[in-house]
């Protein structure tokens, strides 16, 4: 492994052979990776699908379910509003679900910030109970606690704020409420809070929020000054994410549009045929945002530069909730079959040689590949084509042990390519999560 931090592509100094060398030594490290991982093959790999594919699961334990968050744990959670229950799906399917005195009409649920797989200020999920008006935690085995205040009324969205507490709205109590981990409850009001729906922390340390009562986007600091923002494309606004270009991306359910502001309150509005009562929006893993059509039965995809492509299956039926998950896909739930959906949202690979291949490819687009040398480049893509054709016919059998030694490899090889600039920090991040979801069948 030692050619990943020896190389020395384009130093002035250096002979040609000696940089050919060393590239080709950079590559054979990476490809030894990649070889050992094919021994993670006891059979087929899991699948994964091609972009734009839906994969449903069902449980006789969904009901309504409704929000969805990726949990700290690598698994999807997700609340069953008619059950009163917390749901666990992991990426390869399996359900478990968890009931409390403490869980009654639970919407929104919070797992980090702005979705993300990292753990709450606690390690837990956390959660809104609509009905009860309290606000539930929940840890990754199970355990709920409740905690009640007279100002929580009818909360409805939660997220991880910047200060390591809990931010959620109270949609008939029109005002935000804060919850520290040990239960103290706080309660700012405002102008221009009305029925607030759903609750982000931003990308300017301040937490924002969607009024579907007055048509305006809301922003609160966590010492409490709330800012309103109206334009004509807010219309009963309702999803609300960050994007990947550290803009708000919000959903107009009763318009039926995809609604972009800045944090200085710049609004552009997006349209097409395909939208169709659109509820909730998440960052997707490949840059783009994802939305769910709730009365249009679809999955919705808008780049940030505007481009709208729409997604059916028989089996979407009132999506509401949407989430990253750590896999390349993107998760929602179905409130109207009970059931949870994915959707192929990134990058796949079935095989450990299709990791290869796609590991393969982001490296030959890298600028510091492509300023290879011809003849060095031509050396470097036959070993790599090469070793990526004999890894298919690779499949030796591994125990357990071997086998997270082999995926530790593989990713420790992904990081130092992509701090040596052959890699980006997001294909890196992209091929490591493939890594962990490839499994044998």
């Amino acid at each position: 492994m030692s050619g990943f931090t020896t190389v020395g592509v384009g130093a002035p100094a250096e002979a040609a052979s000696t940089r050919t060398r060393r590239c080709v030594g950079l590559f054979v490290g990476l490809i030894s990776a990649l070889m050992l991982s094919a021994c993670l093959l006891t059979g087929t790999a899991r699948a994964a699908a091609a972009t734009g594919t839906i994969t449903n699961y069902t449980d006789p334990s969904m009901a309504v379910p409704t929000g969805i968050v990726t949990g700290p744990d690598g698994a999807l959670w997700f609340t069953n509003a008619e059950s009163g229950s917390i749901g666990r799906i992991t990426t390869g399917g399996a359900v478990s679900s968890f009931s409390g005195a403490g869980i009654d009409d639970p919407q929104g649920i919070a797992g980090g910030v702005a979705g993300a797989s990292t753990a709450g200020p606690n390690g837990s999920l956390w959660f809104v109970n609509f009905y009860s008006n309290s606000i539930g935690q929940i840890s990754t085995s199970g355990a709920v606690t409740n905690y009640t205040d007279p100002s929580i009324n009818g909360p409805w969205g939660i997220t991880m704020g910047p200060d390591g507490a809990l931010w959620f709205t109270n949609e008939l109590g029109d005002s935000i409420g804060r919850i520290t981990t040990d239960g103290t409850v706080t309660n700012y009001t405002g102008t221009g809070i009305d029925e607030p729906n759903q609750i982000v922390a931003g990308p300017d340390g301040a937490l924002w929020f969607t009024n579907s009562g007055n048509n305006s986007i809301g922003r609160i600091t966590t010492s409490g000054t709330v800012t309103n923002f109206t334009a004509a494309g807010i219309t009963s606004p309702q999803g609300l994410a960050v994007g990947p270009d550290g803009a708000l991306w919000f959903t107009n359910f009763f318009t039926n549009s995809i609604g972009r502001m800045t944090t200085s309150g710049t609004v552009t509005d997006y349209t097409s045929s395909t939208l169709n009562g659109p509820l909730r929006i998440a960052a997707g893993p490949d840059g783009a945002m994802w939305f769910t059509n709730y009365d249009g039965n679809s999955i919705g995809r808008i780049t940030t530069s505007g481009a709208i492509t729409d997604y059916t299956s028989s089996s979407v039926s009132a999506p509401e909730g949407i989430t990253a998950g750590p896999d390349g896909g993107v998760w929602f739930t179905n409130t109207g079959n009970n059931s949870i959906g994915r959707i192929q949202a990134s990058q796949a690979a079935e095989t450990p040689q299709e990791l290869c291949q796609l590991t393969v490819a982001d490296v030959e687009a890298s600028s510091r590949y492509q300023g290879l040398p011809p003849l060095t480049k031509n050396v470097v893509n036959q070993i790599l084509t090469g070793a990526c054709t004999q890894l298919g016919t690779i499949t030796p059998k591994l125990n357990s042990r071997q086998f997270a030694q082999v995926i530790t490899t593989y990713k420790t090889a992904v990081q130092l390519l992509a701090v040596g600039g052959w890699l980006t920090s997001g294909q890196a991040s992209s091929l490591t999560a493939l890594a962990s979801g490839l499994t044998a069948s």
